[in-house]
Parts: structure tokens; C-alpha cells; sequence
């Protein structure tokens, strides 16, 4: 998630008209009695990314936030975390002792929004969709153990697998695999625009201006059979330029909560001065944000390039200059919080080791100082970002043994550039798509990856990660896991800087607000009502 990337774009011509009844984007009440939830998160139109809310090209946090809303999935993660649930299904089961075949029979009654009847042929289209479509940009990764799909009578849905994976049911709770109409999606080609119709507890709506969606409605979908329960009957997902514009926004009663991104600062100030009215509620989080390297190009393409930037790195300096409360360190690609997490950097390399770095340099034979650029988006992760990459230019170049500039460039530009190897060293963060560690190394190790790089370790693509999904007991993977680990934090494809905590914010008279983020970050907008609450 992705996860992820976060622009939505969009041909112009195909957006969807703007509502007439729901208000001023930047300001006034709700309309019709929608609870309001305001975010940071940029849904733009551009060229390079004409389908923003199809399946099969969206994977970002901010687009899997409104497909959440719309579209079902066979399986879910229920609102405290754990092992997914049936949601479109009934039940779901491996059928065999190698995790290899995987077997689900839908709920009787289900129907898209539009009245018609949902079957197993439209789950087969689908994931058939998703796989054939195979776009570069989209979740088709997810689905990488898949093999075929079969179904049998209009009810029963077996998938099979090339290869055991454990996690197969959490990939089915994802929006990869979520359900849609062939009426309404073509089999080959990409659903541009904004549009999306599924069979999730919503309806949306969307409201457009400038070829950004500023406005989203969900309205509930009044044919919707599955397993969660809407506290409400309409939602508003409203779009704000940056966090400070989202907080007055909440404080003048425009909005009732504010979800992603609240900044450091507002944090620090809701924590030390509550507002009356308002409320910072905490939440478990697994976002986490790294430093990636193309490892074929100058001077990174050096291990020991690579190695030394790990020595000096100081995780601590760096969070309390840019994040304060709403950031951990982390020295694992696998968050401190998810079974099978190891400290595998901190125990190589500790922290802000000038003389390890020195060392690793000079027993590689490389000339100091290292001329290095560090990439960052300007516009993408929030408020702390360039203060977070100036402390780590500093923290560098303070060792006399690099030379680095930073240079921050627009998303819309940023992540095209990444792809295509333009960058040596550049900052991304990741939104897991489920809650187990094989989703913060499999999308990063595996052949076409998340970052689209040259790394590959035969080990762990040809042994470590097939051994770590075979087992079904996730508490079995961890050797395996812990491996992995061990091996990123030798070669530094990636460098894992630190995880985030999770805040929200919301007026009294809003229920279902600690249950509105879950730990992966997912909106889920239905647990959200009006009343008392506490």
C-alpha cells in the first residue's frame, strides 16, 4: 500500500461531473448530514497515470481508501487486526495440506450496486482481470503465487497456487482482488477516470475541480450483503492542500475528523493543549520510510557505498529534528510491532558509527568524499520530509566522508524518475497491504518489485521466501524472515529509517473514530456514526 504511491490522476475529459449539493471543497459544513473526514492525501489528473481507482493499476494508500469503501473482497481483516474473515464469502479454506489449492463459497443474495447478481464467474473475471492487465504500476505482485483461477456452479470459487503461500488469504483481503462488474470493466484494458462500481458498502460520488478529485461521497449501497456493518449512511472523504489548511478546517467545524497526515507539530500541540470539542486519538501504525538505492548506478552501486551510509545514519537525531512523537526508529524493513522482526541494521551497524563508515570505506578502496545526491518528493509524505533529508545531508556530510546534496522534486515527477533507474539513493515510504512480515520484504526482493530494481538475491527469491510461505503457523516463517533480514542489512538495497505512529483527530459527537484507521493504515469509513461519544 503502496504501499505505496498516492497521486490519483485522470484524463480530464472523463472525470466525473462536480456535485452541486455538497458544499465549498475548502469550506462550510457537510451536506445531507455526512460525517466529514478530511485528509492530505493528492488526487490529481496526469497523463501517466490515466485509471487512478481501477483494481488493477491502483496501489497506493490514498486510491486502496476509496476502493475499501466500494468494492468487496472475498476476505477481510476484522477491525481489531488478526487472520482475515469471509466478506464476500461465506468461508474460505486451504483444501490441502500444502497450502497450495484455496477454496471459497460466496454468500448467498450478493449484489453489485446496480441490482445485478454477483457470482463466482464475476470473482474469476476479476482476478483474471488483474493478472492478464499485468500493469507495471498495479498490484499484480500480490498475486504472484497465483495460478489459475476455477470455479465451480455460481457459488464456489478454487484458486490455485504455483507455489505454498500461507498468506494467500490476506492477499484476497486486498483491493487486488477486489470484485467488479465485466459490465462496467473491460477485460484487457484500463477503467480511466475517477469513476469505480462495485459491490462494497458504498456508493461514491465524485467531485472534481482543477482535474483534482476534491470531494468524495460515499453513499450507502443499499444492496450490499457482507460482513461489516455501516454505522452511517453517508461519508465525505474531502481533500485538503496541507495539514494546517485540514486543522482549521476541524477546529471551525467544516470537517469531524482529520485523518491522514496530521503534522509533528499539530501532534505535538493537541498532545500538550487539548482544543475543546476535539479529540487526538492514537492508533497503532506500520507505515515505515527507508532510503532505496539503484544499485547499478554511481557511486551506490558499491556496497560499501551503501554499507556506509548505514553506519551513519543517527535514527534518533533524525526523528526528533523532523517527526517527534508520531515517528519509531526502525532497523529492519519488518516493523518492530509484526512477528518475526529482527534488529538486523542496528545490530550491524548500529547508530551514527563514523568510524565503522570510514572503515567500510577504506578496506573497499573508495575515495572520499563520496559525491552523493539523495532524491526526495516535495509534495507526497507530508510536512517533515525535507527537514528529514536536510538532518540526513548533515548527518553524512558532518562525517567528512560524503559530499551530498538533496534535491526534491514534485510527485508527479518524482515517482516516473524512480522507475525508470534515474535515481542512485531516493526516499519512499511503504504502506503494507496486510499485517505480516512477508508484505515488508516480498514486494521489495521479489522479481518485479515495488521499486522496480535490479537487486536480486538468489537465496532469498529461490529459497527464504517460498520456505517463509509455506508455513502456515506464521510463527514457523521466522527463521526464514529473520534470514531475509540479515541479508538486506548486509547488502542495503534498502535502508529502513524509521516506522510511524498513527493519529487522528475528531470533534465530539463522533463514534467509531478509534476504530476508523486500522494498524495498515486503511480508512475504514463505515465504523464512524453520530452520538455521544466518549
Amino acid at each position: 500500500m503502496n504501499r505505496k504511491t498516492l497521486v490519483l490522476t485522470a484524463a480530464a475529459a472523463l472525470l466525473t461531473p462536480a456535485l452541486a449539493a455538497c458544499g465549498s471543497a475548502t469550506g462550510g459544513g457537510a451536506g445531507d448530514g455526512a460525517i466529514v473526514v478530511g485528509t492530505t492525501d493528492r488526487y490529481e489528473a496526469a497523463d501517466y497515470a490515466p485509471a487512478p481507482l481501477d483494481p488493477a493499476y491502483a496501489y497506493d494508500a490514498g486510491a486502496w481508501n476509496i476502493l475499501r469503501q466500494t468494492l468487496q473482497t472475498l476476505m477481510h481483516v476484522p477491525r481489531g487486526g488478526g487472520q482475515p474473515v469471509p466478506e464476500a464469502a461465506s468461508e474460505c479454506r486451504f483444501t490441502d495440506q500444502g497450502n497450495e489449492s484455496y477454496r471459497c463459497t460466496l454468500r448467498p443474495g450478493l449484489k453489485f450496486a446496480n441490482g445485478d447478481a454477483l457470482t463466482a464467474e464475476d470473482v474469476k473475471f476479476s482476478i483474471d482481470r488483474v493478472l492478464g492487465i499485468k500493469d507495471e504500476n498495479g498490484p499484480v505482485g500480490l498475486l504472484s503465487t497465483l495460478d489459475t483461477v476455477e470455479t465451480k456452479g455460481e457459488d464456489q470459487v478454487v484458486f490455485h497456487l504455483k507455489a505454498p503461500d500461507a498468506t494467500f488469504p490476506y492477499k484476497l483481503s486486498t483491493p487486488a482482488a477486489a470484485i467488479v462488474n465485466s459490465k462496467d470493466y473491460d477485460a484487457r484494458r484500463l477503467r480511466e477516470g475517477f469513476e469505480v462500481d462495485g459491490s462494497g458498502p458504498y456508493t461514491m460520488t465524485a467531485e472534481v475541480k482543477d482535474n483534482q478529485l476534491v470531494r468524495a461521497v460515499f453513499t450507502k449501497n443499499e444492496h450490499y450483503q457482507g460482513d461489516l456493518k455501516p454505522q452511517n449512511d453517508k461519508v465525505e472523504l474531502r481533500t485538503f492542500e496541507d495539514s494546517a489548511a485540514m486543522g482549521r478546517a476541524l477546529e471551525d467545524g467544516d470537517i469531524h475528523m482529520m485523518s491522514r497526515t496530521l503534522s509533528p507539530d499539530q501532534i505535538e500541540q493537541m498532545s500538550a493543549s487539548p482544543k475543546k470539542g476535539v479529540k487526538l486519538v492514537p492508533m497503532p501504525g506500520l507505515e515505515i520510510r527507508y532510503l532505496a538505492f539503484n544499485t547499478e548506478a554511481k557511486p551506490v552501486d558499491q556496497k560499501a557505498v551503501r554499507q556506509a551510509v548505514a553506519a551513519l545514519v543517527d535514527r534518533n537525531e533524525l526523528i526528533n529534528k523532523a517527526y517527534g512523537k508520531s515517528a519509531l526508529p526502525l532497523y529492519s524493513l519488518v516493523p518492530s510491532s509484526i512477528g518475526g522482526h529482527v534488529n538486523s541494521f542496528y545490530n550491524k551497524y548500529g547508530d551514527g558509527d563514523t568510524a565503522a563508515a570510514a572503515r567500510l570505506l577504506r578496506d573497499a578502496g573508495v575515495k572520499t568524499p563520496v559525491k552523493l545526491t539523495l532524491h526526495y518528493t516535495t509534495d507526497h509524505y507530508g510536512d517533515g520530509t525535507a527537514v528529514e533529508f536536510e538532518t540526513l545531508k548533515s548527518q553524512l556530510n558532518d562525517s567528512k566522508l560524503f559530499d551530498v546534496t538533496v534535491q526534491g522534486t514534485p510527485w508527479s515527477t518524482y515517482r516516473p524518475a524512480q522507475k525508470k533507474g534515474e535515481f542512485a539513493a531516493y526516499g519512499l515510504g511503504w504502506f503494507p497491504d496486510f499485517q505480516d512480515a512477508d508484505n515488508f520484504v516480498g514486494p521489495f526482493l521479489e522479481k518485479d518489485n515495488f521499486l522496480g530494481t535490479a537487486y536480486a538475491n538468489s537465496t532469498v527469491r529461490g529459497k527464504l521466501l517460498p520456505e517463509s510461505r509455506r508455513a502456515g503457523d506464521r510463527t514457523d516463517a521466522a527463521p526464514a524472515l529473520a534470514q531475509i533480514q540479515d541479508i538486506v542489512a548486509e547488502d542495503v538495497p534498502v535502508l529502513p529509517l524509521w516506522q510511524a505512529k498513527q493519529y487522528v483527530a475528531a470533534r465530539d459527537g463522533i463514534t467509531g473514530v478509534e476504530w476508523s484507521v486500522n494498524s495498515i493504515s486503511d480508512l475504514q469509513l463505515w465504523e464512524l456514526g453520530s452520538g455521544v461519544s466518549g
